[in-house]
């Protein structure tokens, strides 16, 4: 019944940031056009379509899934020093993950998360570059082009399929007046409103699912099995965080999910820095993405790369550690503070929405299954 009662309660708790994070992610994905990102990500005009698009594309798409996109953006002509550090730094930095920290973590950690994920994306790099020295794109690949777009997506062979939505004719674009029978099209406001809803409710949910159920029943259990600091006389120092490097590098826990057990290690007793080094390696790293790099990039930059995760994510949470002793300040008690501006009917709508949206995704599984 403990379980069952912190369970509920972590759900109602974060519900309405989940919620707030997904939507803007929403707006994020209308707002932004395909060819200023694909400026800001410095993709080359002669790289051909597959790296001209698909990285914008996975990008706007799969805002909480950085593997394909990085896979992407390195075939597109990245650098590998560039690649690794967007590994690194596009989990924490989610709009989401953002949202949930600041309500289940407090202000200074969702101040601190972002910040050391970035630092950490930073200082990863710079050491691939050091080992790899000048670091030289890869052969860049290309696609078969006609028209206003792509009609197929690159077909070489790679070692993870890309999941590339490429449009198929110019009247997947904005600039056709009717569609293709002829029926009016949806005003401009209307259409990116439905895209935006789609996407927050549909395609985020359904891509993080199944790793928020994981987290916020790990966190249950951790909240029930645990007292309130009971592993605080073995929860901080370098040892501590050399034991949340070695479980979090193989685990795969993506960030907003890995939020809510955060939460619940802080409440055991684990200082604020040994939680930053679990939520810095956990959805930095995982089996997955470690095979990826050592196909794509090679073992020594592999290597580079989980010393650079390692070194950096402990350096930061020694820092951490020192720096909320120094200012006096009592992360608990904002845990509690953040999570109280919230009033319950609205927590339990948002809750409602989430939980609606959850069985959606299962029905449309369920219909593509048969």
């Amino acid at each position: 019944m403990n379980f069952l009662k912190n369970l509920y309660e972590i759900f109602l708790e974060a519900a309405p940031w989940l919620l707030l994070g997904f939507i803007f992610a929403g707006i994020i994905k209308v707002s932004i056009a395909e060819p200023l990102l694909n400026r800001w990500l410095d993709i080359p005009r002669d790289s051909g379509c597959a790296s001209r698009r698909a990285p914008a594309t996975l990008l706007l798409r799969r805002i909480t899934h950085s593997l394909p996109t990085a896979t992407a953006l390195y075939r597109g002509g990245a650098s590998h020093s560039a690649t690794v550090s967007f590994l690194i730094a596009t989990p924490e930095t989610g709009v989401d993950s953002i949202a949930l920290s600041y309500v289940m973590l407090g202000p200074v950690m969702a101040v601190i998360r972002p910040v050391a994920a970035i630092l950490s994306a930073v200082a990863t790099g710079l050491t691939t570059a050091l080992v790899t020295g000048k670091s030289a794109p890869p052969e860049r690949r290309s696609c078969l082009a006609s028209g206003c777009g792509c009609d197929a997506p690159d077909p070489t062979p790679g070692p993870i399929p890309i999941p590339v939505d490429l449009p198929t004719s110019c009247c997947s674009d904005d600039r056709c007046s009717r569609d293709d029978l002829g029926k009016r099209p949806r005003s401009p406001l209307i259409g990116k409103l439905h895209k935006g809803l789609h996407y927050a409710l549909v395609e985020m949910v359904d891509d993080l699912l199944l790793w928020l159920t994981i987290g916020v029943v790990l966190a249950a259990l951790i909240d029930t099995l645990f007292p309130p600091l009971a592993m605080a006389a073995w929860g901080s120092g370098v040892g501590a965080m050399l034991l949340m490097v070695i479980i979090g590098i193989p685990m795969y826990i993506c960030a907003t999910a890995s939020t809510p057990v955060a939460a619940a290690l802080l409440l055991a007793g684990i200082s604020p820095g040994t939680v930053l080094v679990f939520l810095l390696a956990g959805p930095a790293t995982n089996i997955a993405t470690m095979g990826v790099i050592q196909k794509e990039m090679g073992g020594q930059i592999l290597a580079a790369y989980l010393a650079g995760i390692t070194l950096s994510s402990i350096a930061l949470g020694l820092l951490t550690d020192w720096l909320i002793v120094t200012a006096g300040w009592n992360i608990t008690a904002q845990m509690a503070d953040a999570g109280d501006i919230v009033p319950d009917w609205l927590a339990t709508a948002a809750a409602l929405v989430l939980l609606l949206a959850a069985a959606n995704v299962l029905w449309r599984r369920s219909l593509q299954q048969k």
